[in-house]
């Protein structure tokens, strides 16, 4: 599902990356780990085409990313890869259905399929009953349960997290990381999760250390 090949990227004098390799199966969910500055956000973000690597390759669900122009690369982007973050993005003067039909809508779905949808998300997250509150009525496990309703959307067939558990408190943390497995197995999607958090870490099905800029062995 996701190829990396010798991904560098620099900022400035620093060297994030060096040279990372990586492959990932279709419906295999794996977690990143290593010490802040390790460089896994940005590997993150330049496997989900948000950042460009200075050299290498990502080939994602048979694409060949970096040959795609900038407008090709937003409409996989959006249909392609689903993204869930530590601060869940939710657009604050819009309802919880709302936020997650956004991306639906972005890619061309008619109002009434998207909302459709995303009812069904919700129904799936146990937020039917929440799908009329902003963001600013939920708890913030129900905000980041909304927003992980928001990337899957789209059907993709990849979702990035960077530490989604980050912002919450144990209990909620835990309902999470269930979450994710349980959305594994109904919809087969592929899970990258950058994460801290070592519970979540050690229960996906492989667990990947970054050590300056590097994997290790």
């Amino acid at each position: 599902m996701i190829v990396a090949q010798s991904i560098q990227k620099s900022f400035g004098p620093l060297k994030v990356l060096k040279g990372i390799n990586l492959e990932v199966s279709k419906g295999e969910i794996v977690s990143i780990v290593g010490a802040s500055g390790a460089g896994k956000s940005t590997l993150l973000h330049i496997l989900g085409t948000l950042d460009k690597a200075d050299s290498g390759s990502v080939e994602l669900n048979g694409i060949k990313v970096q040959k795609l122009s900038e407008r090709k690369l937003s409409e996989f982007r959006n249909r392609q890869i689903g993204f869930v973050f530590q601060f869940h993005h939710l657009l604050p003067e819009f309802t919880a259905v709302e936020n997650v039909c956004i991306p639906a809508l972005i890619a061309r779905q008619g109002k009434r399929e998207s909302m459709k949808k995303a009812f069904e998300l919700l129904d799936i997250m146990n937020l039917r009953d929440r799908a009329g509150h902003k963001p600013s009525e939920l708890s913030g496990g129900e905000q980041q349960r909304v927003a992980v309703a928001r990337a899957l959307v789209n059907n993709p067939a990849v979702i990035l997290a960077d530490e989604p558990s980050g912002n919450l408190d144990s209990d909620s943390a835990v309902e999470l990381h269930k979450l994710f497995f349980r959305l594994r197995e109904m919809f087969r999607q592929t899970y990258i999760i950058v994460t801290h958090n070592l519970d979540l870490a050690d229960m996906a099905d492989r667990k990947v250390t970054m050590k300056d800029g590097l994997i290790g062995l």
